[in-house]
């Protein structure tokens, strides 16, 4: 019984192992979030295979910025990695709305989200629009 039970913390411990190795070699997978905004990324650059939920029909995308308060999102319609810096197009989900965005892995972990060009990213707050700054710091979600 007790090889039985060391055997499976043993297991859990090299998955546990795995899926770090696996967040530093793929730092554009995963979600990050913004808790000032409580905004959110949800994001995979490498197989552009997020479904926006309530956009199914659009089909999958490189990922979305979303926000915990408001169901409205912010849709990445490609991603561009090159090192530690993605170049990213960004549609609002009516469509009404593009511009282009970086996003950079910091080296201390944090991720920086900086609108480049085109519209600015507006969230809802209070029934009115606020345009969220042009540079947002994003940490890891645990």
């Amino acid at each position: 019984m007790m090889k039985t039970i060391l055997t499976g913390l043993a297991l859990w411990l090299c998955t546990l192992g795995a899926m770090a190795q696996q967040q530093a070699a793929k730092p554009f997978l995963g979600r990050i979030g913004n808790a000032e905004y409580r905004i959110y990324i949800q994001m995979n650059f490498y197989d552009n295979n997020i479904e926006v939920p309530g956009q199914e029909l659009l089909g999958t995308m490189s990922g979305f910025l979303g926000d915990s308060i408001d169901s409205r999102k912010w849709l990445f319609t490609s991603a561009k990695i090159r090192k530690n810096v993605a170049t990213l197009e960004i549609i609002n989900d009516y469509g009404s709305e593009d511009l282009v965005a970086t996003l950079t892995k910091n080296s201390d972990n944090t991720f920086t989200l900086k609108q480049i060009d085109g519209s600015r990213i507006k969230i809802a707050r209070n029934r009115k629009w606020q345009k969220l700054p042009k540079e947002l710091v994003f940490v890891r979600s645990k």
